[in-house]
């Protein structure tokens, strides 16, 4: 059965080949991925540079980054659509940047974006250059096959602290709620299936289950644009089975985020500067009149699907990790003492 990463993996995959189902014996077409920072945390946890290769992904770069022009390769665009987005992207139109954009938002591009796009495309006399326009609904983050989180990028702003501060506006909690629905929405999209929502009553949790409930009903109703198929010969998608929601509010368990338990994962991450399923080193400083100036900066990636040591040994308590490390270490010097006995052997 399909994990959730896997659906939405699937989903940035058919993306990056410009929108249509990818086979085994099709070429892909080389291309440039551009995106911003929200879509850099979706994509980090999912596809490495080399799968980025592998889907045909040439040069992959910031939205708001200084690009240079780049033509005959098709430009692959994966961004929210925030009004600063949108204005680059006209920029972009207007200065003839690549010849061919195919522009993908993580959630719907509201009424005045796709006409601030008409107009700068109109304007600059590129229509011809936008292919295709998607709502991708992929505004989440999925860390492992059974966890994901809504954002990463500017997290705090839908914190516990920011719902639950004394000063908070009736609009802002608004906003709050609505990107919070919003990326829920984009999960179960994916995952193309309704759930069955429950919550308790009288705080945001309850606004909260009320809204996507009031969203996927919405959506249900327009046949032609319905995200949920229910027609099970129409959509691979679709199931008989139901996920249950379930929507607490933080301040029911304050204390379950306080506790650091004694576990390879949670220690990496409360001591190590783990972020995104990524640790990332940096050397001391060189001493100064050395050749080298620049701290060197390590990247390490802990993926369940490629480290069998980390899938195996995340949950178990920190000494237990400690032996299997030099368990390992052992068995990797023995593989070594043969390899060495061996090659002594055949001169």
């Amino acid at each position: 059965m399909s994990t959730l990463r896997d659906k939405q993996i699937a989903s940035v995959k058919q993306m990056l080949n410009l929108n249509s189902s990818a086979t085994k014996q099709s070429e892909p077409v080389w291309k440039i991925l551009v995106y911003d920072r929200i879509g850099q945390d979706v994509l980090t946890p999912l596809l490495s540079v080399q799968e980025l290769r592998q889907t045909g992904v040439t040069l992959h770069v910031l939205l708001h980054s200084e690009r240079e022009n780049i033509p005959d390769v098709p430009a692959v665009y994966f961004c929210i659509p925030s009004e600063d987005n949108v204005d680059r992207i006209c920029r972009d139109l207007q200065s003839s940047l690549y010849d061919i954009y195919y522009l993908n938002f993580m959630t719907p591009l509201p009424r005045q974006q796709i006409e601030d796009l008409a107009s700068a495309a109109w304007q600059s006399n590129s229509g011809n250059a936008i292919q295709k326009v998607f709502d991708q609904y992929l505004n989440f983050v999925s860390l492992e096959s059974d966890f994901f989180v809504l954002k990463h990028q500017d997290a705090d702003n839908i914190s516990f602290y920011s719902l639950n501060r004394g000063q908070v506006k009736d609009t802002e909690m608004e906003s709050m709620l609505d990107n919070i629905v919003e990326s829920l929405f984009s999960v179960f999209a994916t995952l193309g299936v309704v759930p069955i929502i429950r919550s308790p009553r009288g705080n945001a949790a309850e606004h909260v289950a009320e809204k996507l409930d009031k969203k996927i009903r919405e959506n249900l109703r327009d046949h032609r644009t319905s995200l949920f198929s229910s027609d099970p010969m129409a959509s691979g998608q679709y199931t008989l089975q139901r996920p249950l929601l379930i929507i607490y509010d933080r301040g029911m368990d304050l204390t379950t985020p306080l506790h650091h338990t004694w576990t390879y994962q949670a220690l990496s991450h409360d001591v190590l500067d783990l972020n995104l399923n990524q640790i990332k080193f940096t050397d001391e400083a060189p001493a100064q009149g050395t050749s080298r100036q620049v701290p060197k900066s390590r990247i390490y990636d802990l993926d369940d699907r490629k480290d069998y040591f980390w899938a195996m040994h995340k949950g178990s308590p920190f000494p237990t990790t400690a032996e299997a490390i030099q368990t390992e270490l052992e068995e990797y010097r023995k593989s070594e003492e043969d390899v060495k006995r061996l090659k002594a052997t055949m001169v």
